[in-house]
């Protein structure tokens, strides 16, 4: 149970017993409470009840001391001790309020436009308006009216494409259908670029206490060793994988090339009988729908290899989708979690490494190749590729044929 249904639980339990217990009754009850939760039950009884962890850490020393007197303690009546801040200012939640509303932000009067505000700076701002208020009550109300501290959360895809849906639908359709006859699919993608050498690495992994990993204050690259470019196969059928870890320029002729690799090593053992394949992509980058290198070049390898190779790109905005993301390259990324990635060797053993409850395999391979960038690709040279594109978004959808 998350520490929100704790409170939650336990506020409607105090909104029970509280009816037919005096203060002292409910301070006891409250100290009971925090004791069974163990480690931070107090934090979580003084919000659920409103107490604060003073009381309650008063109770429990009196209980420790076995205080002959602590249950004939003055109890006050009902309605007695200090009011709350609220209810002597009753401008003062509408005054917070507007301090931290998101809309208020770009208003030229209010003079925490555009900062962080913490409770100490927002306690600052009441008190320059005439409140007495400190940080901590400052908090108090922020919860009582429902904020809390947030990260970003990445839902904006940008301005969404008409037929956004539609093309989900259409990819959706061509892997059922390709997976059906027996046929390899493919998700492919770049995952972003690592230094290689001894920097920090972000995440935590088991060390003895103290000896934490050295590494580097900066993150200046290293002349010698550079960075790298991973670039993915994803077969969603097989659960299985193929990582290129390029060590120069991610281009076109890099992406197909892991493509012919994977096929090579993985792909044709799985897919002894196949005649094509079909490859999920993003709509930009190196395997971009607008680079004429990416179809030549996947001209090279229908030839290569005899395979009608079918494209698929995502709609603008939507690369999150692609499934090599979340299928592959996240668990990756948390194998080598607060690990540095000091050599070529130590980045292909991680990701060769990396497997799950549900079975991923992937292989990993240094391409020390050179791809040369800026590459212009003319209209003759285009017009030699054996594209026959699709009725629905042919600059999405389009099948490349062998030339013979």
């Amino acid at each position: 149970m998350s520490n929100d249904e704790l409170v939650e639980t336990i506020r409607k339990k105090f909104e029970r017993v509280s009816t037919v217990l005096d203060e002292r009754g409910r301070r006891v009850w409250a100290l009971a409470e925090a004791e069974a939760l163990g480690y931070g039950g107090q934090s979580i009884v003084a919000k659920a009840t409103g107490l604060s962890r003073m009381t309650l850490y008063s109770e429990k020393c009196g209980h420790a001391q076995d205080d002959p007197a602590g249950s004939r303690r003055h109890v006050r009546k009902a309605g007695g001790g200090r009011k709350k801040l609220i209810e002597h200012e009753p401008t003062l939640l509408s005054a917070l309020e507007r301090l931290v509303e998101p809309t208020t932000r770009g208003d030229p009067e209010n003079p925490l436009r555009w900062t962080c505000l913490s409770t100490r700076q927002l306690a600052a701002a009441l008190e320059q308006q005439g409140h007495r208020i400190g940080r901590q009550t400052v908090a108090v109300l922020l919860d009582k009216l429902g904020y809390s501290l947030q990260g970003n959360q990445k839902t904006k895809e940008g301005t969404v494409h008409p037929d956004r849906d539609a093309q989900f639908r259409y990819i959706h359709g061509r892997v059922e259908d390709f997976q059906r006859r027996g046929q390899p699919v493919v998700s492919v993608d770049t995952k972003k670029k690592e230094l290689v050498g001894d920097f920090k690495n972000g995440g935590r992994e088991w060390r003895p206490k103290g000896n934490p990993e050295p590494v580097r204050v900066h993150d200046f690259i290293d002349k010698t060793l550079g960075k790298v470019n991973p670039y993915g196969v994803y077969d969603p059928t097989a659960n299985t994988g193929w990582v290129s870890v390029g060590v120069d320029h991610d281009t076109a002729e890099f992406a197909v090339e892991t493509l012919r690799r994977w096929w090579e090593k993985m792909g044709r053992i799985r897919y002894p009988g196949a005649t094509e394949l079909l490859v999920t992509a993003d709509g930009g980058g190196s395997n971009g729908a607008r680079v004429r290198l990416w179809k030549v070049a996947l001209q090279r390898l229908a030839d290569q290899t005899g395979l009608c190779i079918s494209i698929c790109h995502f709609p603008p905005g939507t690369s999150k989708w692609n499934k090599i993301e979340h299928r592959m390259f996240s668990y990756i990324s948390m194998n080598w979690r607060g690990k540095p990635l000091v050599s070529h060797e130590v980045i292909v053993n991680l990701i060769a490494a990396t497997t799950t409850q549900a079975g991923l395999k992937i292989e990993a391979e240094m391409d020390t190749n050179t791809y040369a960038k800026g590459i212009h690709v003319t209209d003759d040279e285009l017009d030699k590729v054996h594209i026959e594109r699709s009725e629905f978004h042919g600059e999405w959808n389009y099948t490349i044929r062998p030339s013979v």
